[in-house]
């Protein structure tokens, strides 16, 4: 008989709802939306298909509990009260990797992880009847966080952050992150059937992101997990028919324009090795090539990008002059969009046009921006004479 658990995935703040809209059309229930993390309800099978098909949460965590705590000594007891034992088996390895706390009395991370560490081993030593774990099995990392006195505890069931697809073996200085990207790319009404160009394309995230999802390829079906290895929890099966559903999506031969350029030579290069390492080599088109060289014959194309915007550039002075030269190229496409994420506080100033929508994103601890201005959508085949709308999310 199938197991039902909450499910907590973490994400970038402000990237909530489409992580949501992901979960949703993979067919599960949400049970809440809070800062940075949706949580919603899963089988067994769910673990799997959340890890290996969710293209913008930072990890899946399986939740065991909810404690009340503004002593050490509510800490202990709460953990305690967790039926650990059905989660861990008497071999298994386990700690409390991460613990986060906000408006709460209890602060400090390594003592919530000393006393909650010590907690499960009295719980574990009752029911196990054993004074001493060797913890030389599976792997059951713990992700603790405190929000106004109440712990919520899961169970990392990823291992490696799922921005990790398996592909990035070489990054640019200042990376955007693959789920920060993709959550980007789901944001803006880009399809397959519509041109792409970034043209800050360093190693090659956008594009590669976008042609994953052109070809309906699972961001996680080149990686492995850490709950692959919990036989008792996840049963090994599920992990094969879940990669088996993956690999049947998959189309290979879809025809796309996908075009990525970097004024950087090297870590164009490292681009296309990273497309090659994705599988999507033969959809992107990378090139050596400046900004002030963008330009494209067709319409209604997106230009979807991260420029530089100081913190990774030596000299800021040059920024008013970057921009400039990107409100220049996007005023020269014909009928485009463009959607650019940056800190640069007047990157509209530079651009020459306030942005149709603007959305607040922290990349990390960093405060950007997602400037959207919308172009024009293209006629449907048979109103080619009627008005032509704007562009919406």
């Amino acid at each position: 008989m199938k197991r039902t658990f909450e499910l907590i995935a973490p994400c970038h703040f402000g990237l909530e709802a489409v992580l949501k809209k992901e979960i949703l059309d993979l067919g599960y229930e949400i049970s809440l939306v809070e800062d940075g993390r949706v949580t919603f309800i899963g089988d067994e099978e769910a673990v799997c298909r959340a890890n290996v098909f969710l293209r913008t949460a930072e990890r899946v965590l399986l939740k065991v509990g909810s404690i009340e705590a503004r002593t050490f000594e509510e800490l202990f007891q709460g953990t305690r009260e967790i039926p650990w034992e059905e989660y861990i088996p008497q071999d298994g390895k386990f700690w409390v990797a991460k613990a986060s706390s906000i408006k709460s009395k209890l602060f400090s991370p390594s003592d919530i992880q000393s006393i909650m560490k010590k907690a499960m081993v009295e719980r574990m030593k009752g029911h196990y009847n054993v004074t001493w774990f060797p913890e030389d099995g599976a792997s059951f990392p713990l992700r603790v966080f405190l929000y106004k006195d109440v712990v919520t505890v899961g169970i990392d069931t990823s291992g490696d952050s799922l921005h990790k697809r398996g592909y990035r073996t070489l990054t640019a200085k200042a990376p955007i992150t693959e789920t920060l990207a993709a959550a980007l790319i789901l944001l803006t009404p880009w399809n397959r059937d519509r041109i792409l160009v970034d043209p800050f394309c360093g190693s090659g995230t956008f594009p590669i992101e976008a042609a994953m999802m052109a070809a309906n390829m699972a961001p996680g079906m080149n990686r492995s997990f850490l709950a692959e290895d919990w036989k008792s929890l996840v049963p090994r099966k599920f992990w094969y028919e879940v990669m088996d559903e993956a690999n049947e999506l998959v189309e290979r031969d879809v025809k796309v324009d996908i075009q990525g350029y970097d004024i950087d030579g090297d870590i164009v290069k490292a681009a296309r090795a990273n497309a090659a390492q994705a599988g999507v080599d033969h959809m992107i088109h990378f090139q050596e090539r400046p900004v002030s060289a963008l330009s494209h014959p067709k319409k209604y194309g997106f230009v979807i990008s991260n420029p530089p915007y100081g913190e990774r550039l030596e000299d800021k002075a040059s920024l008013p002059a970057l921009y400039r030269e990107i409100g220049e190229r996007y005023r020269a496409l014909d009928a485009w969009s463009m959607y650019l994420i940056t800190s640069y506080e007047d990157a509209e100033k530079y651009i020459g046009r306030k942005a149709d929508k603007n959305r607040k994103i922290y990349n990390g601890m960093l405060k950007t921006y997602f400037y959207q201005f919308m172009g024009p959508r293209p006629p449907r085949r048979n109103q080619e004479n009627r008005t032509i709308e704007t562009e919406t999310e």
